[in-house]
């Protein structure tokens, strides 16, 4: 027998995938309520499809490049280096870690605090935050797309817009709230030099990508993968591209996030101060596929729990008719337009009606 996810399993007429998922959406005690109550084999509904099942028998020596930002403002050769590195790493890879990029420490080190502060709170104070609706500016839930992909990851998630019309303080946790503010204070800053980086990488004016609005809207997600007992039977978050302008990750040091690259999968290993970088669907497309974004995942560990903090450049929370096509300025007869316009509200939409299905929209708007 196949079950509605695809999944082999036994026998069992009487496996109801929807009511099952139901009862987890209607406890709203997330994966990590099922880890506190001791169970000892994963639900099926979290179980991925022979095919997708995660294979970590093959391994590479290849690792993603790491670019150190220190001195940049100051001297133009290692201005001019940096760039060039940014390019090659936005042009192969899709990944970058960069060191030296101004946020401290302490402050990286407490915004993991809070998100486990926040996600080891007592389950009645989180239950106030749930909410599966996405018009909540602060929200808790596990899994956005429970309801569409074809299994669940082992994951929690509290999402937050925090630009350009960020939340009142009110109305972040206490627990996470302080942190918060300042953690996207120094995110939007840097956006604002990696957007300039990327700009002279392209070969335009370094102000060219803030100019079209990429570094307007902030949408920051904050992850909690609890322990998994079978993490070879599904995924802390499953096979899929970003569908944004750039993604900037804190990830703690427990690791398991994995990079596609050569059609093989690369581990990207924690560095401690670090931060990851990584190319959005949107902006692949306004650079006529110059710049990459690459399929990653995240491997569900038995360690637990991992916590990452994953801030999205983005505008499709914004009612904006602003359309975005191929950057005019890369474009020549050599180097036609190989995507059509498109707004990001309908770029996005795709994975609202899809969930982490492993397809990127890119597809949908080439010419």
């Amino acid at each position: 027998m196949v079950a509605t996810n695809g999944t082999e399993v036994h026998e069992d007429s009487n496996y109801d995938r929807q009511k099952e998922l139901k009862a987890f959406a209607d406890s709203k005690a997330g994966v990590k309520g099922l880890v506190d109550a001791g169970i000892t084999k994963i639900p099926r509904m979290f179980i991925a499809p022979p095919k997708s099942a995660p294979d970590t028998s093959k391994t590479t020596q290849c690792s993603i490049p790491i670019i150190d930002l220190s001195g940049i403002e100051d001297d133009p050769e290692r201005h001019e280096e940096t760039v060039e590195k940014v390019r090659r790493a936005a042009e192969t890879w899709g990944f970058f870690q960069i060191v030296n990029h101004g946020i401290p420490f302490s402050v990286l080190e407490e915004m993991k605090n809070g998100v486990r502060r926040f996600f080891e709170l007592d389950v009645e104070v989180k239950k106030q935050y749930y909410a599966r609706d996405t018009d909540t500016k602060f929200r808790y839930s596990s899994n956005f797309d429970l309801y569409t992909a074809p299994f669940a990851n082992w994951r929690d998630t509290c999402f937050c817009i925090m630009a350009p019309d960020g939340l009142k303080p009110e109305e972040l946790p206490h627990v996470l709230r302080d942190i918060q503010l300042e953690y996207t204070k120094e995110v939007m800053r840097l956006g604002s030099c990696l957007f300039k980086l990327l700009s002279e990488a392209l070969g335009l004016n370094p102000n060219h990508l803030e100019g079209i609005r990429c570094a307007e809207g902030l949408a920051v997600l904050c992850h909690y993968y609890p322990k998994c007992p079978e993490p070879e039977l599904t995924f802390g978050t499953s096979k899929h591209s970003d569908n944004n302008f750039l993604t900037v990750l804190l990830q703690d040091q427990i690791g398991g996030l994995q990079v596609l690259y050569e059609d093989q999968w690369i581990d990207v290993p924690p560095v401690p101060g670090a931060l990851v970088v990584n190319i959005g669907d949107i902006l692949q497309l306004i650079t006529n596929d110059k710049f990459k974004s690459v399929e990653h995942r995240v491997l569900a560990n038995i360690e637990g729990p991992r916590v990452s903090v994953a801030s999205f450049f983005t505008t499709d929370m914004l009612p904006s008719s602003r359309v975005f096509g191929p950057i005019k300025e890369l474009l020549s007869e050599e180097n036609p337009p190989r995507y059509r316009q498109t707004t990001v509200k309908e770029f996005v939409s795709y994975i609202h009606e899809h969930g982490l299905d492993g397809t990127s929209p890119l597809h949908l708007f080439k010419l």
